[in-house]
C-alpha cells in the first residue's frame, strides 16, 4: 500500500503559505519506510509547548503557536517572519496503527512516526521448489 493511499492532505492552503490572518500551513514532507511513514513539518519558532497534535475519527491534525519574536512595541525595520497559527490535517487510512503514532520535535522541525498495522507491512516470500 502506498503512501498516497494511506495519508490524504486535508489543508485548504497550500504548503508554507498564510491561509488567513496569521494562520500558515506549515510545509511537509512525508516519507514512507517499510513499517511506518514519517511526517516532517516545518515549525520553526514554536516552542514545544505550544504543538497540539491530535488523532479523532482518521483525521491527525498538527497545530502550533508562533510566538512574537521582538519585544512589545518593538518598531520593525523589516518584518518577513510569520507570527501566529501553524495548521495542518491529514486523513489517516485503516493502514496505520493510530495507537502507536509518536511526535518529536527538534531544530525547528516537527517528527511524526506513523506506524503500519502488520497486514500493510512489506515482507518476503518464500519461494518453494516444486516436487
Amino acid at each position: 500500500m502506498s503512501a498516497q493511499a494511506t495519508i490524504e492532505k486535508q489543508s485548504t492552503c497550500a504548503a508554507g503559505s498564510c491561509c488567513g490572518e496569521g494562520t500558515f500551513a506549515p510545509a511537509v514532507d512525508i516519507v514512507e519506510a517499510g513499517d511506518h511513514l514519517a511526517i516532517f513539518a516545518d515549525m520553526p519558532g514554536i516552542a514545544p509547548k505550544d504543538i497540539d497534535i491530535q488523532f479523532e475519527q482518521g483525521t491527525l491534525t498538527i497545530h502550533g503557536r508562533a510566538q512574537p519574536t521582538a519585544a512589545p512595541g518593538a518598531r520593525f525595520l523589516l518584518q518577513e517572519y510569520g507570527v501566529g497559527d501553524f495548521h495542518r490535517t491529514f486523513e489517516i487510512g485503516e493502514m496505520i496503527n493510530a495507537s502507536r503514532i509518536s511526535a518529536e520535535y527538534a531544530n525547528g522541525v516537527l517528527t511524526l512516526r506513523l506506524p503500519k498495522v502488520a497486514a500493510a507491512q512489506p515482507r518476503r516470500i518464500d519461494v518453494k521448489t516444486a516436487t
